[in-house]
C-alpha cells in the first residue's frame, strides 16, 4: 500500500472521513492488481474541494480539473483510451452543484467510469456553506437560521439518470467500503457510490455511527431500486443497482481504441491531402 502513497503533506482535518476513503481506495486497488489489473491502467480525476486533495496522495496518474468537472475530465480519457479504468472523485457539492450535469449525462451515457462521491454534506473546503445534500435545519456560515431546501437523494437520482452500478457506503467501515469499490470498479458502466463521511468541523462521526444500516438484499429491478432508494434512510448503505447495459465508448467506435489505433503523422498528412485534392 505504501508505493500508493504520494510524499505531499495531508491537509485533511485530523479525524475526517475522507482518510478512510483513501485506505479504502488502496485497498480494493491493491485487491485487483492481484486480480489482474495493471496499476498503469488505474487513472483518476477530481474536482474541487476536500475530496479532491485525494489527487495528491494517491500515486496514480490523472487530471486535477476545476470546480465540477471531474465527470468531464474522465469521459474524455476514457472515450480517448477505452482500456483504461477511470476513477472520478468528487464532493456532494462539486457533483451535484456545479458539476450536476456532466455527472448526470455520464450516468446517462454509460460511460464505464466509477464515480466516488464523498459526501460530507457540507461544503466543508470553503468553510461551511450548505450543500445539494445537506439537510433541512442545518446551521452553518451561509445558514445561520438553517436551512430550509429539500437534499437530492443522490441513489435515487443516479438510478434514474441511468447509472447501472448505483451504491452507498460509510467511511467508518472500511471493509465495506473496499468491497463496494471493488465491485464498482469491475464493473462495466457508469458506477456510483454515495460514501457518508463526516467533516468533522461540522458534523460528528456519532451523527453517522449510530444511525448506519444496510441494506437486506440488492433490489431485483430498477423499479424494487427506485423504491428502495426512495425508502430507505439516508444512512442505509449497500448495492441498491446493478444492471447491464450498452456502453458509451463502444456505441461510439466498437472495439476501436484511438490511442492504440491512431494513424501515424504521415498517413495523417495523406488523407489530408487526399481530402484536399480538387
Amino acid at each position: 500500500m505504501d508505493d500508493l502513497k504520494t510524499n505531499a503533506e495531508v491537509t485533511w482535518c485530523p479525524g475526517c472521513g475522507n482518510f478512510a476513503i483513501r485506505t479504502s481506495v488502496q485497498n480494493a486497488i491493491i485487491a485487483l492488481e492481484k486480480e489482474g489489473m495493471k496499476r498503469d491502467n488505474f487513472v483518476m480525476t477530481s474536482g474541487i474541494g476536500c475530496h479532491a486533495k485525494i489527487f495528491d496522495y494517491l500515486n496514480l496518474s490523472g487530471i486535477y480539473g476545476l470546480h465540477g468537472r471531474n465527470s468531464s475530465n474522465a469521459e474524455g480519457i476514457k472515450i480517448a483510451n477505452p482500456d483504461l479504468k477511470v476513477i472520478t472523485f468528487s464532493g456532494d457539492g462539486n457533483g451535484l452543484a456545479e458539476g450536476l450535469e456532466h455527472t448526470l449525462f455520464a450516468a446517462k451515457r454509460n460511460q464505464d467510469i466509477t464515480m466516488i462521491l464523498h459526501n460530507n454534506s457540507v461544503y466543508a473546503l470553503t468553510t461551511g456553506q450548505y450543500s445539494p445534500l445537506t439537510d433541512p435545519g442545518w446551521k452553518g456560515p451561509s445558514t445561520p437560521k438553517g436551512t430550509f431546501e429539500m437534499p437530492f437523494n443522490a441513489v435515487s437520482l443516479l438510478i434514474e439518470a441511468g447509472a447501472t452500478f448505483v451504491a452507498r457506503s460509510y467511511s467508518g467501515d472500511i471493509k465495506h467500503l473496499t468491497e463496494t469499490l471493488i465491485k464498482a470498479i469491475k464493473h462495466k458502466g457508469f458506477s456510483f457510490i454515495e460514501v457518508l463521511q463526516p467533516a468533522v468541523p461540522y458534523h460528528k462521526w456519532e451523527e453517522y455511527k449510530d444511525n448506519i444500516q444496510y441494506l437486506d438484499k440488492q433490489p431485483d429491478s430498477h423499479e424494487e431500486a427506485m423504491i428502495t432508494a426512495k425508502k430507505a434512510s439516508k444512512f442505509t448503505t449497500g448495492i441498491f443497482y446493478q444492471t447491464e447495459r450498452g456502453l458509451f465508448h463502444k456505441g461510439l467506435y466498437g472495439d476501436f481504441n484511438p490511442i492504440k489505433n491512431s494513424l501515424s503523422r504521415e498517413k495523417r498528412i495523406e488523407k489530408i491531402k487526399e481530402l484536399l485534392k480538387p
